[in-house]
């Protein structure tokens, strides 16, 4: 049946096939930036909000994704659901540079698509997690290569956590988180040669806490 939160997940799906958040999507078409954001999906009263015709023929025409992949989007069946992971048994997991590539994420940072592997974990308590595989040297001494970290996208991010982000040009990376003010978010490395990154939040998809990792 057709309702507001499958045209909405649809718009989202098509900016992951395209390598897009829902805000880089926008722009694409030549949309104000916060035209698909959450806040922009419900009405002044609370009810919920369709999007316009012309911002959908919009996107079909700068993305050039047919209708029909559209419309196959708005089915249920067509687009897989974050990974349930009851506790006490598996988390969804994927090695780093797989998950830099389109699908593996919606727009808040929670796995989804059909890409993700299993791994054991005991004890997820009912919260979204995910893993990641570490690949080469680029995050010694903290991490070598191998190692597994494990990712809470709703958990609280604090100064001095250790996380991953994610920014509008698709790119996922491993930092420190230093500062975060009104404007701007400063993030440390992990390594000892590396540089400190300054980034406007209007960069950044998504932050999200590393809660574990095996070593």
């Amino acid at each position: 049946m057709l309702s507001h939160e499958r045209v909405w997940a649809a718009i989202d799906a098509l900016a992951a096939r395209k390598g897009l958040s829902p805000s880089g999507l926008a722009r694409r078409a030549g949309l104000d930036p916060t035209t698909f954001n959450p806040s922009k999906r419900i009405a002044v009263d609370g009810r919920p909000r369709w999007p316009s015709t012309e911002s959908l023929a919009k996107v079909l025409e700068a993305t050039g994704a047919p209708l029909t992949e559209f419309v196959a989007l708005v089915s249920p069946e067509e687009t897989p659901p974050c990974p349930v992971v009851p506790a006490g048994t598996t988390l969804p997991f994927a090695g780093l540079p797989e998950a830099t590539t389109e699908g593996y994420f919606d727009d808040e940072g929670n796995p989804v698509g059909k890409g993700w592997d299993a791994i054991p974990f005991p004890d997820l308590d009912g919260n979204p997690l995910f893993a990641l595989e570490i690949s080469g040297t680029g995050w010694l001494p903290a991490y070598r290569d191998g190692d597994t970290v494990i990712v809470a996208p709703k958990a609280p991010v604090r100064r001095g956590d250790k996380v991953v982000v994610r920014t509008s040009d698709g790119g996922i990376d491993l930092h420190v988180l230093h500062r975060r003010t009104a404007r701007t978010i400063e993030l440390h490395p992990l390594s000892a040669s590396g540089t400190i990154v300054v980034l406007d939040l209007a960069q950044i998809d998504w932050i999200a806490r590393i809660v574990w990792a095996s070593q």
